[in-house]
């Protein structure tokens, strides 16, 4: 039952890579009416949070570039930048270097306790697979927000 998480995750991540790789990168910096963000955005905010989740759940290193916190982080906007952001090939690498990483997750890391109870808000998550498995429903919504995104920008 374990293992088919960690497919979920590889499953989903494969979803997002193919996707993003039929996005013409001129898409990906226009903010459609009644979205918050760009596509851009989305997808380095999901690559930001898969990297943090990692770190907090299985106390993987962080393998993402210091800016991305500033880019990408709950409550910034592209609006904001002050620096560069990644560019679509650059965010398509890391999401592929996240797919990797995860086939090195084993079913037994998804059992430990968290070193320190994680808040969200009302939520509280106190193992490696209540993370994880939140960290697949952030991806995937903000997966139907990046198929919205499209849907508005190529009427």
């Amino acid at each position: 039952m374990t293992q088919s998480i960690f497919n979920t995750g590889k499953v989903l991540h494969q979803v997002v890579i193919g996707q993003l790789q039929g996005v013409a990168e001129e898409y990906f910096d226009k903010q459609p009416e009644g979205f918050n963000n760009t596509i851009r955005w989305n997808v380095g905010h999901m690559i930001y949070w898969m990297d943090k989740y990692s770190t907090l759940s299985f106390g993987s290193p962080s393998a993402i570039p210091d800016s991305y916190e500033m880019l990408f982080n709950s409550g910034t906007k592209p609006l904001n930048w002050t620096v560069a952001p990644p560019s679509k090939e650059e965010l398509v690498e890391m999401l592929m270097a996240q797919l990797s990483r995860l086939s090195e997750l084993t079913p037994e890391m998804l059992d430990e306790k968290l070193s320190t109870p994680y808040s969200l808000g009302p939520f509280q998550f106190n193992t490696a697979s209540e993370l994880f498995n939140f960290a697949l429903i952030h991806e995937a919504i903000h997966l139907g927000t990046i198929s919205s995104q499209l849907k508005v920008l190529s009427r």
